[in-house]
């Protein structure tokens, strides 16, 4: 995917969503961190085919846009009704090359990203956050290399087993994520040297990929749904908040509070948890805080194992929940929770319908 651009990423998803909605779509509602701008969303929906008639809005809420997206897609139809398409895109591969300009008008110093925050705020990078969460909350390296193992494991399991291929969309010589490694043993990732700090615990084997790629749902009102039929989700509590940009990897944790408190539910509801593993002490720092079982984030291997496309993150567990609370029938609660840069987080609890 390393030659795709954005739009060529995302086109094949939306239009994917837009067949399975098999009605006129009104709105697009895409993720996007790292593109080239200029509404990256509207870019997608007319390489998709969509009509020129439907509006397209881009999000930027960093790594949990995607989330994002589709919480703002809720609120719209439940004010508006009709048919909106929410998800994400990212490119990271054909991101273009930012630089600040120099005084005398010229490309100055290059940068990977923009701030997360205003000048005297605390501004780390994410890998520098993890390292810092690890060591404020007591998460060894032994405890998240481990829970990278079992993610590698579960995803390449997952795949083995055939529970990725109807969520795919495949592209010209691409057909299934090329990432989960099924031997990757504790053993093999104690070899790993610190990614981010000298002194750190957080390593390329226990944090995420850096990928590419695109997700996307349709979604409709309470009455479209029930005039239509069929199975599906029902969104029942959203949220997106702030946290200490200098932890942002704990924006999960009053996301999921209050999204489970819009739905009147609570962990022991939940039949299927599905977070974005960027960093393996992220999830841990999360159960730990929540209070829950480790174990039950990602029960089928998460990003650590499948990779993070940023933007596009948060609409992939969406998809997750579809497939194993829709699909596959796992249960009949789920909830899905995204951090991001500068102290973000989102969270999106669903019910099993019929």
């Amino acid at each position: 995917m390393r030659d795709l651009t954005v739009e060529a990423v995302g086109a094949p998803v939306v239009a994917s969503a837009a067949m399975a909605a098999d009605e006129p779509v009104d709105h697009l509602i895409l993720g996007n961190c790292m593109g080239p701008g200029g509404n990256v969303a509207r870019v997608v929906g007319l390489a998709a085919g969509l009509p020129e008639s439907v509006s397209a809005v881009t999000v930027d809420q960093q790594c949990s846009s995607g989330l994002a997206a589709v919480a703002m897609a809720a609120d719209l139809v439940s004010a508006r009704g009709g048919w909106v398409i929410a998800g994400g895109v990212e490119s990271a591969s054909t991101a273009p090359v930012r630089h600040w300009r120099a005084s005398d008008g010229t490309a100055g110093q290059a940068y990977e990203r923009a701030p997360f925050t205003p000048s005297g705020w605390p501004d780390p990078d994410m890998g520098v956050a993890a390292d810092r969460l690890a060591r404020e909350r007591g998460i060894d390296r032994a405890r998240q290399d481990a829970y990278a193992a079992r993610s590698h494991a579960r995803a390449a399991q997952s795949q083995s087993e055939g529970l990725f291929v109807d969520e795919i969309v495949a592209l010209p010589g691409l057909e299934q994520d090329e990432r989960p490694r099924a031997g990757l043993s504790v053993e093999r990732l104690a070899r790993f040297p610190s990614a981010f700090s000298a002194d750190g615990t957080v390593t390329a084997g226990n944090s995420c990929g850096v990928n590419d790629g695109a997700a996307a749902v349709a979604m409709v009102d309470g009455d479209e749904h029930a005039r239509r039929g069929g199975p599906g989700l029902r969104l029942l509590g959203w949220a997106t908040c702030g946290v200490d940009p200098q932890l942002p990897g704990l924006g999960v944790v009053p996301a999921t509070h209050a999204a489970l408190r819009k739905a009147g539910l609570d962990w022991a509801n939940m039949d299927v948890i599905e977070f974005n593993e960027a960093f393996a002490c992220q999830m841990l720092a999360a159960a730990d805080e929540l209070p829950i079982d480790e174990r039950r984030i990602c029960a089928q291997g998460g990003a650590l194992a499948l990779g993070h496309p940023w933007g596009a993150s948060g609409a992939v567990l969406m998809v997750r929940l579809f497939s194993q609370l829709v699909r596959q029938e796992r249960g009949h609660y789920g909830i899905a929770a995204i951090a991001g840069g500068g102290g973000q987080g989102a969270a999106v609890v669903v019910e099993r319908c019929q």
